[in-house]
């Protein structure tokens, strides 16, 4: 195994053909497919599964690919430090739950250490994916809560998986809602005076167990409830049908707009916010970047 086969092999994953790789590398195709299946017949493994509709990263392929991909930004490092070459293209990805302290920190990060060339992604996505995108390496980091209902169960699953859960911090509970909203200008809320408004919740798919719900109190029994599954959406009916949804509290008005506010939550409970990471493997330095940015963010 060399750093060139490595590089072949996240190119290939990159322009999703052989064609586009060898054309991006300036090689041969015929010399980069031996490349590729030298490299898979040497370390055991199928990185890339061929179809007659062309390749596509196979799921052992995704774990090879994280860990190359670390082996590269080492040695990217190196290089930038003993032969003052450049770095190259940075590459990092998050998965997280819907928390505007996220978004900033990922802001920041691009803003401090994406450079000429960069391909960074940030997925808002439902919690069986966060889990599972951590566990195969497909992202760096993964954003989740823990609270006294989920959190038995949650650890186990993490565990079974070699994740880590790093606390950032603890909130406490509040709502999204109009600022128009008829309890805006309470200082807290009750659940009986919310029975009346639409509960609005991040659907879970096909898991949509209450342990993997993103908010906190999810097993209480609602009259009115909506489940969407972008930010945008639950936001835009926040306002226009007086809904809410439980939070952390923790919004950001530049990035959600100044329409929607957090008010207090009278109910008692923890939501306990942090990482996660996976054990097997290291932090590169825009993750642990991300990391510092995150305790910024969610602490402000």
């Amino acid at each position: 195994m060399t750093l060139q086969q490595l590089r072949y092999a996240v190119k290939v994953a990159e322009q999703g053909t052989i064609t586009d790789a060898a054309n991006e590398l300036f090689i041969a195709q015929p010399s980069l497919t031996k490349a590729i299946r030298e490299l898979e017949k040497e370390m055991g493994i199928t990185i890339f599964d061929r179809t007659n509709k062309g390749i596509t990263v196979s799921r052992e392929g995704e774990q090879f690919l994280a860990y190359a991909r670390q082996v590269l930004e080492q040695a990217d490092m190196l290089e930038e430090k003993y032969l003052h070459k450049s770095g190259g293209k940075q590459s990092f990805c998050v998965s997280t739950q819907h928390y505007s302290f996220a978004v900033n920190a990922f802001v920041e990060l691009i803003e401090t250490y994406g450079g000429e060339e960069y391909d960074f992604s940030l997925r808002e996505t439902q919690t069986y994916e966060i889990i599972e995108d951590v566990a195969s390496l497909k992202s760096e980091i993964g954003m989740i809560y823990l609270n006294s209902f989920n959190e038995t169960v949650v650890r186990k699953i993490l565990k079974s998986k070699d994740l880590e859960f790093r606390e950032l911090f603890v909130a406490e509970p509040h709502i999204f809602i109009s600022k128009n909203h008829p309890l805006a200008d309470r200082r807290s809320v009750t659940m009986e005076e919310l029975k009346p408004y639409p509960y609005l919740s991040f659907e879970q798919g096909e898991h949509n167990a209450f342990y993997y719900s993103e908010e906190i109190f999810s097993t209480v029994v609602r009259q009115k409830n909506i489940r969407v599954r972008d930010r945008a959406t639950l936001f835009n009916l926040l306002i226009g049908l007086n809904g809410y949804t439980v939070s952390s509290g923790v919004i950001d008005a530049e990035l959600n707009g100044p329409d929607i506010i957090a008010v207090p939550l009278s109910e008692q409970g923890e939501m306990h916010i942090g990482c996660l990471t996976h054990r097997k493997s290291h932090l590169s330095r825009l993750g642990t970047a991300y990391l510092e940015a995150l305790k910024k963010y969610a602490q402000g």
